[in-house]
């Protein structure tokens, strides 16, 4: 078979193309939830395999939030990505945005607070190459969960935290944005 360079440049670049691993989860969750939402892209553990959402604590509207496991039904999950300003806003409740506004709080730094976007402690950076969600003022930080799962009623949670980007195992920081 006679092949001209470009082709068989094309080729071998083809072949090591597919050669190269690509990125996969070691177990992607089972989504059920309809709605704008954002969650963890590895499943982590959740008994159910429905995944780990963004979430207000407790039942209905509360000021702090939390990883929660993806409920197939539940306003409290549905949390939007605003990129041009940056904003974690809830879906459900109204000009309510996520804020890391309890850094001393080592189980709840993160709340639902009025939204404002000149608060800095309310604005993040979703970087899209590394499916991280890193606060706006130090980007060497990423939003995070524990690695202790909680009971909670017939599902599970888990604390939502922030740490370096850097000493984090990606499927404890990498988050799809759901629309």
């Amino acid at each position: 078979m006679k092949t001209n360079a470009s082709t068989s440049a094309f080729l071998i670049a083809l072949t090591f193309g597919l050669s190269i691993a690509q990125p996969t989860f070691a177990d992607a969750p089972n989504i059920q939830t309809n709605g704008p939402i954002i969650y963890l892209a590895d499943n982590l553990g959740e008994a159910a395999s429905l995944g780990w959402c963004i979430d207000t604590e407790g039942r209905g509207r509360s000021d702090q939030l939390h990883a929660h496991t993806c409920k197939p039904t539940g306003d409290d999950v549905l949390f939007v990505y605003v990129a041009d300003s940056g904003l974690i806003q809830s879906a459900t409740y109204a000009d309510l945005c996520m804020a890391y506004n309890a850094p001393d709080d080592t189980e709840n730094p993160f709340g639902l607070i009025a939204c404002d976007g000149t608060d800095e402690t309310q604005r993040f950076e979703y970087d899209e190459d590394s499916m991280e969600i890193r606060l706006g003022s130090n980007t060497t930080q990423c939003v995070t969960v524990a690695t202790t799962i909680d009971d909670a009623g017939p599902y599970q949670s888990r604390d939502l935290i922030l740490a370096a980007c850097a000493d984090l195992d990606p499927s404890f920081k990498q988050w799809v944005l759901q629309e």
